[in-house]
């Protein structure tokens, strides 16, 4: 597995999905199989089509950072600052590779960033 190469395309596939185009992402970096963890959406290549077209049309404005994205065996976790209108989110994305260097399995935590903390240091 070459980690670096990983990181770079879980990268590219998170973020080509999120502005707008998972149906290249899909192309270019999932293999034929993609289960999908995350409860709001469908299980699928299609799920994932679906939820982010959907995200697009609706939150057009939506923008997202990437602050850290750390590889390990078969597995990238991606560390983002999401901004949506109205809402700022953290996430935690953990991607699965299969043999073929391709995306095939998918994780991820949300939380909103409250107004207010107990302590000065941020989210990310």
């Amino acid at each position: 597995m070459n980690l670096e190469e990983n990181k770079n395309n879980a990268i590219a596939f998170y973020k080509t999905a999120f502005e707008g185009n998972p149906r290249e992402a899909i192309e270019k970096y999932v293999g034929d199989t993609y289960i999908q963890h995350n409860p709001v959406v469908a299980d699928g290549l299609q799920g994932f089509i679906d939820y982010f077209d959907r995200m697009h049309k609706e939150f057009p404005n939506k923008s997202i950072n990437f602050v850290r994205c750390i590889a390990e065996g078969d597995l990238v976790a991606l560390h983002t600052h999401q901004n949506w209108p109205g809402e700022e989110y953290v996430t935690m994305d953990f991607l699965r590779f299969d043999k073929d260097g391709k995306i095939c399995e998918h994780w991820d935590a949300i939380q909103k960033i409250p107004e207010t903390s107990a302590n000065p240091n941020t989210m990310y």
